[in-house]
């Protein structure tokens, strides 16, 4: 299984236009493979759509991608919106259980580890260690380091209830030493955004 994160940057106000015609044109779409989840950004990069897509392989996407190219309704015509638009393919962290819909959390923190070269399979190690303790406070949604996009890059998303239940979560799991696992020498830098679910999205 692999997950490709695409990520599109919109023009000012055009995010609920965007979703609205994604949404109508989505059964289209849906005829190929389905849609794991779909979000705006409500902190950091703003003006933002991050929708993900689950694939047995990068054969299987190619096949999928092939197939909806000759497809007319699919994507809907929303070039006048885009910005930019960026596509990050994601090996699932060993741990890390398939995604299934269903309801998470009103609010997704999507977090970006750059690491050093040759770091990841020690930091997947550590982190599977921790991984038992930390998801008895919330479920990992989704774990994974990049296989094409910008490579050596850790992505988590966490689901939450609300922004106190966030706040309270990563106190409680620092104070009693269940998160995180000790692997801040490999980190070159962090990122993070909050991600609200699309209407649409099959994950909530």
């Amino acid at each position: 299984m692999i997950y490709e994160i695409r990520t599109y940057t919109l023009t000012v106000g055009s995010v609920a236009e965007f979703e609205d015609n994604f949404a109508k044109a989505l059964h289209h779409r849906e005829k190929y493979s389905k849609l794991t989840g779909c979000w705006h950004t409500e902190f950091g990069p703003l003006n933002q759509v991050v929708h993900i897509w689950a694939y047995d392989d990068l054969k299987h996407r190619t096949e999928v991608r092939e197939a909806v190219a000759k497809d007319p309704n699919w994507p809907p015509d929303d070039t006048h919106m885009l910005l930019d638009m960026e596509s990050e393919i994601v090996i699932p962290a060993p741990f890390m259980e398939p995604i299934k819909p269903g309801h998470y959390g009103n609010i997704y923190e999507m977090r970006y580890y750059q690491c050093k070269p040759g770091s990841m399979p020690e930091i997947m190690r550590l982190w599977a260690e921790k991984m038992p303790k930390r998801v008895e406070y919330t479920p990992l949604f989704l774990c994974g380091y990049t296989e094409i996009g910008q490579l050596q890059k850790l992505i988590h998303i966490w689901p939450y209830e609300d922004m106190a239940h966030r706040m309270r979560t990563r106190e409680e799991t620092v104070k009693k030493g269940d998160w995180p696992p000790k692997t801040r020498e490999f980190v070159v830098n962090m990122k993070n955004k909050l991600l609200i679910p699309s209407h649409f999205s099959p994950v909530h």
